[in-house]
């Protein structure tokens, strides 16, 4: 199995952008975690702060890996084009969010991105990713039944 990890803008940031919300663990930190929790699967990560580089990955990606979880920022409340490079693939994505985006400012509940996912899991810090990884084996554990 393998599945790529997407992070949007400021996200590499993690662990020193405002840690009282987003926690004082870097992302890259938490992923040698999620490696060792998950052994038999093969992550990759691909963080950006550019809209097209995070579409480009999607098309790179979406159509050869089990899964894609996607935490697309600031992105997620603004971006058609990654709604619309999502329902392009096959692969299906999860959206993932550290913070509980409905109990933040009004502009951050309406998520653009979601319509086109398979599921969203948020508010559960960095443990969203770990949700998101259970949630894609479990998916692809029925496409085999």
């Amino acid at each position: 199995m393998k599945i790529l990890i997407i992070n949007g803008p400021n996200l590499n940031l993690l662990g020193k952008r405002e840690p009282e919300k987003y926690g004082h663990s870097s992302f890259e930190d938490y992923l040698v975690v999620l490696k060792e929790r998950f052994p038999y699967i093969i992550f990759d990560y691909f963080q950006s702060n550019i809209e097209g580089e995070i579409i480009n990955e999607i098309h790179k990606t979406g159509f050869s890996y089990s899964g894609i979880i996607l935490n697309a920022g600031g992105y997620t409340h603004t971006s058609v084009a990654i709604t619309d490079a999502i329902a392009s693939v096959k692969t299906a994505v999860i959206e993932v969010h550290i913070t509980n985006i409905a109990a933040r400012e009004d502009f951050r509940k309406t998520s653009l991105i979601g319509m086109n996912c398979a599921g969203s899991i948020s508010g559960f810090g960095l443990d969203s990713y770990r949700l998101a990884v259970e949630a894609l084996i479990e998916m692809n554990n029925k496409k085999k039944i």
